[in-house]
């Protein structure tokens, strides 16, 4: 399974425990941004629909194109509803099938960190842009400042000490480097770049539900069966374990740290 692929299981793992914990804050934070927009808006890497739903909510007079790369999430985004102003569709953000100058707003929150080829992403959000419009999107920061994840990913690493698994490092919190993102955009014809860091808490029911998501509901679960094909429920339970040592019993509160980009048009 390739860090991209959110396939099986994974979507509705993804969406039960990680959409609350993780997304749906920064969902909030998002769609504020787009307070009474009225235009043409494309999300990429959609996902199952967390921005999508909050972007609908906030500016009910766009007309909203959510798309992702897998299927399976744009059918559990699906079956969770929208709002009529919202159609769905399969895309690549590396290779978007619009014509040029169709939006008027791409967004995209948390998905450009899984671009193979990123410079092909954002010079694809350039592409499909009118003029005056914007590109925003976010990625997560460090994984050093976001504490869930970080617990989690160090618990699953002791559990393979000689051949631990890299994907939080690699992948979801791997791409922040402001001089790298700002550079990758003007080189693809964008203009003014804006760099707004978004800390915000993040809450979970449980320590357990926590680790379910973040050791099932990813693609880290891949990681972790490559090493172990009988070692999921351990690598989940010692990542439980490390989140209760950490936060407590019952609810976890943890400080999640993200960087929304805005670039203009």
């Amino acid at each position: 399974m390739t860090d991209a692929a959110f396939v099986g299981s994974i979507p509705d793992l993804y969406e039960r425990y990680l959409g609350p914990m993780l997304f749906e804050p920064y969902a909030r934070d998002t769609a504020r941004r787009f307070e009474g927009f009225e235009g043409d808006l494309l999300e990429t890497a959609a996902g199952t629909g967390r921005v999508t739903r909050a972007l609908a909510r906030a500016a009910p007079r766009a007309r909203i194109t959510a798309t992702d790369l897998n299927q399976p999430m744009l059918d559990t985004a699906a079956a969770l509803g929208a709002a009529p102003n919202v159609a769905w569709r399969q895309a690549d953000a590396q290779a978007l099938p619009f014509a040029d100058a169709s939006f008027d707003a791409v967004v995209c929150q948390f998905g450009v960190m899984f671009f193979p080829d990123k410079a092909a992403g954002f010079a694809e959000a350039r592409r499909v842009l009118a003029p005056g419009g914007r590109f925003v999107f976010s990625v997560w920061d460090d994984l050093a400042a976001n504490d869930i994840s970080r617990i989690v990913a160090e618990a699953v690493a002791e559990a393979f000490p000689k051949d631990p698994p890299t994907f939080f490092a690699r992948t979801p919190f791997g791409y922040h480097d402001r001089e790298a993102i700002g550079p990758a955009l003007l080189a693809a014809g964008f203009g003014a770049v804006r760099f707004d860091v978004v800390s915000l808490e993040l809450r979970s029911p449980s320590a357990r539900d926590a680790a379910s998501g973040l050791c099932l509901g990813t693609p880290l679960r891949g990681e972790i069966e490559a090493r172990d094909p009988e070692g999921l429920d351990a690598a989940t339970e010692a990542a439980a374990a490390a989140l209760a040592e950490a936060f407590g019993d019952g609810e976890i509160v943890g400080m999640g740290r993200a960087i929304t980009v805005t670039a203009e048009v």
